[in-house]
């Protein structure tokens, strides 16, 4: 049997290097990402860490890093025991200009046949990304608060 991979596309009014930053800056990533702060010096084979009202709830590796086009990181959850136990995953951005929108495809994958981990991202990031898209084009983000999302962050 494969192993599950997530897969999102879409296209958003903006620049690869707004997008990358957006991606890349907890400024950002506050106003669409539930309020969390990515932390990182972005260089291969630092550290990243994801922190959610001031508890850390991912942690991971840069594996690439190509401002504006590739961003990868592993991906290993820290606040569900079950999750936890999971092997890491890994998170890919890939940025494409395409006239005056840019591409943007996240790959999520390295996930186990019935991953609780997978149920959860596959809520999450259709609402993370529906987030960045708004706020890149309208300069407001909305926000889907994660419980209505039934996916336990805290």
């Amino acid at each position: 049997m494969p192993k599950p991979e997530f897969v999102y596309v879409t296209y958003i009014e903006t620049t690869p290097e707004k997008l990358w930053d957006a991606l890349t800056s907890s400024e950002f990533t506050q106003q669409y990402w539930f309020d969390t702060e990515l932390r990182s010096n972005w260089t291969v084979g630092a550290p990243v860490a994801l922190v959610m009202n001031g508890k850390v709830t991912d942690t991971g590796e840069i594996l690439e890093f190509d401002r504006p086009r590739r961003l990868a990181y592993s991906f290993k959850h820290q606040l569900d025991t079950e999750m936890g136990k999971e092997p890491p995953t890994r998170v890919v951005f890939t940025i494409e200009p395409v006239g005056n929108v840019v591409k943007l495809t996240v790959t999520h994958d390295g996930f186990g046949v019935g991953s609780k981990l997978y149920e959860g991202i596959a809520k999450g990031w259709p609402a993370i990304l529906s987030g960045l898209k708004s706020l890149l084009e309208t300069g407001k983000a909305f926000k889907i608060p994660v419980e209505a999302l039934g996916v336990d962050c805290h």
